[in-house]
């Protein structure tokens, strides 16, 4: 599993014109799953996300998390995250879990974010999706399950 992880002032997700999720300061995660995850590594990525310390504290020190400002997170999945660019012009999707699978897991990670007791948000599992974002910092990271 590989997440993107963006610090926001505030996201947004729109599926033909509609508003599907929405918050206001917290984290952007763009989620892909890849063929061979499980609930294992969901959990570990949900609970890595809630609890990395990456805004600013009083003194301006990357030292709080999510779950210490009172944050919220707005989930996205995106299957791109797993694409291969290493062979030819066109990325290679093949390791990316079949959509069924994906869309499970998908659901496990968020449930696992709900229960880790923060606010979250989602887009909507395999549509076309505008995102907008305004990034705090920036302050972006890549996290993969191991």
């Amino acid at each position: 599993m590989r997440a993107v992880i963006q610090l926001v002032r505030e996201a947004a997700v729109t599926v033909d014109g509609e508003i599907t999720g929405s918050i206001g300061r917290g984290l952007l995660i763009l989620l892909g799953v890849h063929q061979d995850d499980s609930a294992r590594e969901a959990a570990f990525l949900a609970e890595k996300s809630v609890n990395l310390r990456i805004f600013a504290d009083d003194e301006g020190k990357m030292n709080r998390s999510v779950m210490d400002i009172g944050g919220e997170i707005l989930v996205v999945s995106q299957f791109t995250l797993l694409g291969d660019c290493r062979k030819g012009r066109r990325p290679s999707y093949s390791t990316a879990a079949p959509p069924d699978r994906a869309h499970q897991l998908y659901q496990t990670f968020i449930a696992e974010l709900r229960r880790l007791g923060v606010k979250v948000a989602t887009g909507r599992f395999q549509a076309m999706m505008e995102v907008r974002l305004l990034n705090d910092g920036p302050v972006t990271l890549v996290l993969d399950s191991p």
